[in-house]
């Protein structure tokens, strides 16, 4: 199959912003868009979040680039990639290829979707990563013929809609549950339907690990979870554990401390705050102390309606606490503050019970979506021929 190189069969502009403290060039009706506005989701974009006018325009030599261009982000991050919907303009941050009569936009949109990680190798820079145009221009790709090119394009994007449309059902799952909470026990903020007020650390036993030293990590063993591992865990995804400690390790803290153990809740603590895992007590794991606290597992209590609970007690702590600037972490003093309400066991288990129902159909689903994804990279593979 030829290969060419992109320059030969795009021409390639980028784009620059309009001096932001001279007001008469902003909150115009002109599309300008920053890569930060691009998702890996994102498929057509018709519409910016900030609009510049024309006299931005006029003044600034700005130059637009066509509907169906392929915009490609060079920088903060490299490779977001989207097809322009109609004429637009945007910022210093991208690389956009408007395509000659030789090569079908949504075949290029495809092949550097597929390619993220050689587009991040090609960054360069000391402070920050970014693509020259020189370098985008000289990328060779395959370049069947134009009815190979638009047929490939067709099956993955077909490919890539019912990979949305999984998504989404996966998203109205986890509103389906959430909305049935507020229906039955009401907003935990608000507490409109007046159940006695209890403060967390009088109903549950909160706490977190015994440190573990790096110089204790081993290549195998039981695996030692931090953040990354939980948030994976509670997304139903496969954990990319990297760090394990010695059998004996977690014997010796398990006889002297304890362990985590069945239904126990934990939440991550730092950087990526409030998300909860309830420990299904498949296998044995220990955890990183301060990064993450853990509930105890009680009859006093659901450990999945606790989640659900905590999930909106925790948006709402964290809510207060950045006041305009970044809040830093949860800790076990403000967790343990925190007010909740006294709501009967039966209720308790009656969610609980609905809850695991619309899990057992999200797992379905994602299922589902993991063999499309599948598929889509095997398409891929087969369409696309790896750069040199």
């Amino acid at each position: 199959m030829e290969r060419i190189k992109l320059g030969e069969i795009c021409e390639i502009v980028s784009g620059s912003t309009p001096k932001t403290d001279i007001t008469e060039y902003w909150d115009g009706n002109i599309d300008w868009i920053t890569p930060a506005e691009l998702t890996d989701e994102t498929y057509i974009i018709r519409e910016s979040q900030r609009k510049i006018t024309h006299t931005a325009v006029q003044n600034t030599g700005l130059r637009p680039f066509p509907k169906d261009t392929v915009i490609l982000s060079s920088r903060a991050p490299i490779g977001k990639v989207a097809i322009a919907g109609k004429e637009m303009y945007c910022n210093q941050g991208f690389k956009n290829l408007i395509c000659s009569d030789r090569i079908d936009h949504r075949y290029l949109y495809w092949y550097l979707k597929g390619h993220t990680d050689y587009l991040n190798a090609l960054g360069r820079g000391a402070t920050f990563k970014e693509i020259p145009k020189k370098i985008v221009e000289n990328i060779e790709i395959p370049l069947p013929s134009l009815d190979e090119q638009m047929n490939c394009s067709n099956i993955l994007k077909k490919c890539w809609d019912l990979i949305l449309v999984h998504k989404e059902q996966i998203e109205l799952y986890d509103k389906l549950v959430k909305a049935r909470f507020v229906e039955m026990f009401g907003d935990p903020i608000i507490n409109e339907k007046r159940w006695k007020r209890v403060v967390m650390g009088d109903i549950c036993e909160i706490g977190s690990s015994k440190r573990i030293f790096e110089k204790e990590y081993v290549a195998s063993g039981v695996p030692f979870y931090r953040t990354k591992e939980i948030v994976e865990l509670s997304r139903g995804c496969e954990i990319s554990t990297e760090l394990y400690i010695t059998r004996e390790r977690f014997e010796e803290l398990k006889e002297k401390y304890g362990v985590p153990v069945e239904n126990d809740l934990l939440i991550s603590a730092v950087g990526t705050i409030g998300i909860i895992w309830v420990v299904d007590g498949k296998q044995d794991f220990y955890f990183k102390d301060g990064n993450l606290i853990k509930i105890d597992a009680s009859t006093a209590f659901d450990s999945l309606y606790m989640k659900y609970l905590l999930e909106k007690l925790i948006e709402n702590y964290k809510n207060k606490m950045s006041t305009g600037t970044a809040y830093s972490a949860l800790t076990i003093s403000g967790l343990k503050e925190m007010v909740a309400y006294d709501v009967p066991i039966s209720l308790q288990k009656r969610f609980a019970a609905f809850a695991q129902q619309v899990e057992r159909l999200k797992s379905t689903t994602k299922k589902s979506l993991a063999k499309l994804q599948t598929l889509q990279k095997s398409l891929m593979q087969q369409y696309f021929i790896q750069p040199k």
